[in-house]
């Protein structure tokens, strides 16, 4: 008896679908945060929309809410760990094009936050994540942090309301 072990054409799709995603997203990521370095004055940050955004721009050594700011080097550790969690464990068994395009969003999320931890000042596994979106009463944060909170939401949705769990099949056969 032989098995096929090749992927099926739906399934190359998917894994096309989910890693452009998060190659599109890091590229966006890496874009805006160019951008933000080259044009944006952290001591006359622009105000947009009537105030209710403003580009203040940070080099934050911490995660969200600038928390763990002494424990850069930890954080890199688990971006990584995350990365290769993503992008060669979740990604390669998605089934589904929802769940493709979260875990591409949040591969997207992770790898360019990563990309600054491992390439910015003050130099690999210590560097400081550029932020520059801030909206009243809340965390500066970047495109990154917009695609792994994208993720979040979706994975969310489907948990709670998808008929659909990752690696396809109704999530109430999961039970």
């Amino acid at each position: 008896m032989v098995v096929n072990t090749a992927p099926g054409r739906r399934s190359v799709r998917l894994l096309s679908l989910a890693y452009a995603i998060g190659v599109l997203g890091l590229i966006a990521d890496y874009a805006a945060k160019t951008a933000a370095l080259t044009f944006l004055d952290p001591l006359q940050p622009p105000k947009l929309l009537g105030g209710f955004v403003t580009l203040q721009l940070v080099r934050n050594p911490g995660a969200a809410f600038s928390m763990g700011e002494n424990f850069t080097i930890v954080l890199s550790c688990i971006a990584v760990a995350a990365f290769a969690f993503v992008g060669g464990y979740l990604i390669p068994r998605v089934k589904h094009a929802g769940w493709a395009v979260a875990e591409g969003f949040l591969l997207a999320g992770v790898a360019g936050n990563l990309a600054d931890r491992l390439f910015r000042e003050p130099g690999p596994m210590r560097g400081h994540v550029v932020d520059f979106i801030e909206l009243p009463y809340f965390a500066i944060f970047n495109v990154a942090d917009m695609f792994i909170t994208a993720a979040a939401v979706l994975i969310i949705w489907f948990v709670m309301f998808g008929k659909v769990g990752p690696e396809g099949g109704s999530l109430a056969d999961k039970s």
